[in-house]
């Protein structure tokens, strides 16, 4: 690993959400001020590599800025397309949602997840009211375990009806954000 790798923190300009951690060497860097597109160095290939390459999901340099002691990188990007490998907008999502958003795009043979996908969105958010009936009678007649498990297959059967739909999590996320904002009168 050369010795002269920095943490990368990468930031959407427009959301403020954390996207992912990669690491640069001088190279990546250089790359990256030079282009305006993000370039890491990856250790377990050992070598430089252009956020997008192989998946076209690239990374739009707006601002690079260094930390008050020089040891890490800001990269405050306009991505194009998810961020994460996995699918997801950011490598910060939830375990779950990084799971589902696998199996979505591996359709592993034998998964839940590519079972309930290859059923069509319909099929998901019918799998969606049925979870939230039974979480709903749960709650009004049960023990907070049964409740505990029906919100849980409520929330799975949510996360395969948006990678059904083509959707993130993140744009949940937003929308429950927008609406704690203060409304003006």
């Amino acid at each position: 690993m050369p010795p002269d790798l920095r943490p990368a923190i990468v930031q959407d300009v427009g959301t403020g959400r954390v996207l992912m951690l990669a690491w640069m060497d001088h190279e990546a860097e250089r790359l990256t001020r030079e282009t305006g597109e993000a370039h890491f160095f990856s250790r377990s290939r050992g070598r430089l590599w252009r956020k997008g390459e192989t998946s076209g999901n690239t990374l739009a340099v707006e601002e690079l800025r260094d930390d008050c002691d020089g040891d890490a990188l800001l990269l405050r990007v306009v991505p194009a397309g998810p961020a994460c490998h996995t699918g997801s907008e950011s490598c910060f999502a939830p375990w779950l949602w990084h799971r589902v958003c696998e199996r979505a795009r591996e359709r592993p043979p034998g998964s839940y997840v590519a079972s309930l996908l290859e059923a069509g969105p319909g099929a998901c958010a019918r799998k969606v009211g049925e979870e939230g009936l039974e979480a709903a009678l749960a709650a009004a007649s049960e023990r907070d375990e049964r409740v505990i498990s029906e919100l849980a297959d409520l929330r799975f059967a949510s996360y395969v009806l948006l990678a059904a739909r083509g959707l993130d999590l993140g744009a949940v996320e937003r929308e429950l954000q927008e609406r704690a904002r203060p409304r003006s009168a």
